[in-house]
């Protein structure tokens, strides 16, 4: 996964640089999205990834699909990735584009994961410690993962924040 968001990086600083140029973040994050959807299906990506589809081909095909889906910039984007053969590469794209918004708008993205289901108030308040801790505005997406045991485990991009059960039994067995 590493090697492939190295890959996708200059990509994603490119398009996010010239979405903050043209101040269109939110259009590039709809087409970034609509694409990484589109490379999810095996079929196409089969297809895409076959030696016998040239690029011509290829880009036509997924000019075809995406239509009225993304907008121009993205499509030379799309044109570009597949000239150089990292048409893959799309969902990492998108990712580490979303990443860059967030910093550049002040907040961040994290996954919240419990052992139960938290009410209102407690999901309100993780999310108030979380902001202090991060220094960002957090919006959180909670789910539920019975092995934590107990506690919270919260990922904020590479950063892992572990206050589960299981989390400081797993630290206390290396400390024995």
């Amino acid at each position: 996964m590493s090697e492939l968001s190295t890959l996708a990086r200059p990509y994603a600083e490119a398009a996010f640089k010239r979405a903050k140029e043209v101040h269109s973040a939110k259009d590039w994050s709809e087409s970034l999205a609509f694409l990484s959807a589109v490379m999810q299906d095996k079929e196409l990506r089969t297809i895409i990834d076959n030696p016998r589809v040239g690029q011509q081909q290829a880009t036509q095909l997924m000019l075809d699909i995406c239509q009225e889906h993304i907008h121009d910039e993205a499509v030379n984007l799309l044109k570009v990735l597949i000239e150089n053969g990292r048409l893959t590469l799309v969902p990492q794209i998108a990712e580490l584009f979303e990443q860059y918004k967030a910093d550049d708008e002040g907040y961040v993205n994290v996954d919240l994961y419990t052992a139960y289901a938290l009410t209102k108030a407690e999901e309100n308040k993780y999310v108030k410690m979380l902001e202090k801790q991060l220094g960002k505005k957090v919006i959180a997406s909670v789910s539920i993962d019975k092995t934590l045991i107990g506690g919270v485990l919260a990922k904020a991009g590479d950063k892992v924040l572990d206050g589960s059960i299981s989390g400081q039994l797993h630290q206390l067995a290396k400390r024995l």
